[in-house]
């Protein structure tokens, strides 16, 4: 049995996004059923209907940056309750049994269901957030603090969680250094993150139009690297580079701006590969890295985090039927800094 709920999907790879249905099982016993209030719009949500990253089962409804209310529970839920403010990143499953899993870090898990897009088990094909409502394991379901207004809160389940982890596994906080480079969906809460966890914070952008608002997120510098030379005047910097721009970058000129033992982490994921010189990190022993999201735990640290420390993403709320519209936004980086869909619209 399942319940068909009104959302937002691609019928085809390529094709614009277009009222559809999905289904919802019905609830299991360790199942939350959630009433969607909000959903983020990221990028890989474009880059998925694309079919940038490979085919799919259409028609398809993106969507992992969602927050709403818990409007039912399963008969052995624990940790939720009708009424709870909750959301749903982006993952819905995974084996819970190997080392990843058992260590809190489900991301890596062989067996990982991302929440949509992909197979359960059982066979179900996961279905996103841009719909009415969503049924997920209360596992995979996390508290919302009522601190946090929901549309801001929407992103942290992505963009949060993202750069958040990167940041704590290597261990930014008082006294580092540290670049963020590109001002957009990511690397605004990644300033916003990395500035809260006590580190000296520069963006390094392409375009000098956003200083205003990296400064008012928390940077203490800002490099327009579109003017020459730019990055020269950086050189040797920074302890840790979070490089969110999914666009070619000067590979080498950003890894001379880490000082000794710097590093720099990739949680964009760009098409062409980086090129540079190897001694380029042997002369200063550097390290380049990649992150991706987070686990279920990390997930609600950053949230918690967030709220404490009044962090929340910068969004324009848009209704269902602007959905294409903010996706050719997106495309051309039209956008301070994440779109979020109300999900009453759908």
């Amino acid at each position: 049995m399942s319940t068909t709920v009104r959302a937002w999907g691609a019928p085809a790879a390529g094709k614009p996004l277009e009222p559809i249905t999905v289904q919802r099982r019905d609830l299991r016993a360790d199942d939350v059923q959630i009433d969607i209030a909000y959903c983020g719009i990221c990028h890989s949500d474009v880059s998925t209907v694309t079919g940038e990253w490979g085919d799919r089962t259409w028609p398809l409804a993106p969507g992992h940056e969602i927050v709403g209310t818990v409007s039912a529970v399963g008969a052995e839920v624990t940790q939720f309750r009708i009424g709870d403010l909750v959301g749903v990143g982006c993952m819905v499953d995974s084996c819970g049994e190997c080392e990843y899993c058992l260590a809190g870090e489900e991301q890596f898990c062989a067996r990982r269901v991302l929440t949509y897009g992909q197979t359960m088990p059982d066979g179900e094909y996961t279905q996103g957030g841009y719909a009415q409502q969503i049924v997920v394991r209360e596992a995979f379901t996390v508290h919302v603090p009522e601190t946090l207004p929901p549309e801001n809160a929407a992103p942290i389940l992505c963009a949060g969680i993202t750069t958040y982890s990167p940041l704590r596994h290597w261990g930014v906080g008082e006294g580092s250094r540290v670049a963020v480079v590109g001002l957009g969906g990511l690397g605004h809460m990644g300033v916003q993150i990395a500035a809260a966890l006590g580190a000296e914070v520069t963006v390094l952008s392409h375009s000098p139009s956003k200083k205003a608002d990296a400064l008012r997120f928390g940077a203490t510098d800002y490099v327009a690297t579109a003017e020459a030379g730019a990055l020269d005047a950086v050189r040797g910097r920074f302890d840790f580079v979070l490089n969110t721009v999914a666009a070619p970058l000067d590979f080498g000129a950003y890894m001379a701006t880490l000082r000794v033992d710097g590093v720099m982490c990739n949680v964009a994921l760009p098409q062409e590969p980086f090129q540079a010189p190897v001694r380029l990190f042997t002369n200063h022993r550097r390290s380049f890295v990649g992150s991706l999201i987070g686990g279920i735990a990390e997930t609600q640290e950053v949230l918690d985090f967030c709220a404490e420390n009044q962090i929340g993403a910068q969004v324009e709320v848009i209704d269902a039927d602007g959905i294409n519209e903010a996706y050719d936004r997106m495309m051309k980086s039209d956008v301070k800094y994440r779109f979020a869909i109300d999900a009453s619209t759908f």
